[in-house]
């Protein structure tokens, strides 16, 4: 599950005629749902489950604590006061890597909390195995565990390493979250064909 991506789908979807703005799609994390209004696309991911808060870890010999939860693909979390100095793509790998997130291991997401409304994140991406400009499931991940520890309250702005904005929307209750969505500015830069012979 891509959230990025399945924003791009959804507007690109929509520009085609394939489908109109309001649509769902089918995902490995299950049925996803969007919204689209111009260049915005609003997507409701699936419920989120299997958050941990302030475990503490061994990397490298030290004990860090982080969060951890599964917003369609799982994610960790560790707070840091400053994030421009942090290697992101070392720790990241450490951190995606760990026993204690084996078999499937986990993205590594690094999270300052601006104010109560505001976190700025740099997210290592599993699969991708480096630092991406932007994720959205680990933004999304990120908003969580920081309103579960107290941090911030919801709607969230996110900024991502590319400087993208994206606002997320959720409502916890009796320490049950629902109704999770997370937005942002699509933007179509080229288009292209692949023959069946791509396929051979």
């Amino acid at each position: 599950m891509c959230g990025n991506g399945g924003r791009c789908v959804a507007r690109f979807a929509h520009l085609k005629g394939i489908s109109g703005p309001s649509l769902k799609f089918e995902t490995l994390a299950g049925i996803i749902s969007a919204e689209v209004n111009g260049k915005r696309v609003k997507l409701e991911l699936t419920k989120p489950h299997s958050l941990r808060l302030d475990e503490k870890i061994s990397i490298e010999g030290k004990e860090l604590t982080l969060s951890s939860i599964n917003t369609g693909v799982p994610h960790a979390v560790l707070f840091l006061k400053n994030l421009d100095h942090v290697d992101v793509v070392d720790m990241g790998r450490v951190i995606r890597f760990h026993p204690h997130y084996a078999p499937a291991g986990a993205n590594a997401n690094f999270v300052k909390v601006e104010d109560g409304s505001r976190l700025s994140v740099r997210t290592y991406e599993r699969g991708v195995e480096d630092e991406t400009l932007a994720c959205g499931t680990g933004v999304v991940a990120s908003a969580l565990v920081s309103a579960f520890k107290g941090f911030v309250k919801s709607p969230v702005s996110v900024k991502t390493r590319g400087g993208e904005i994206l606002i997320v929307h959720f409502e916890i209750e009796s320490d049950q979250v629902r109704n999770v969505f997370f937005e942002g500015d699509v933007h179509i830069i080229y288009e292209g064909e692949m023959w069946e012979e791509a396929y051979e």
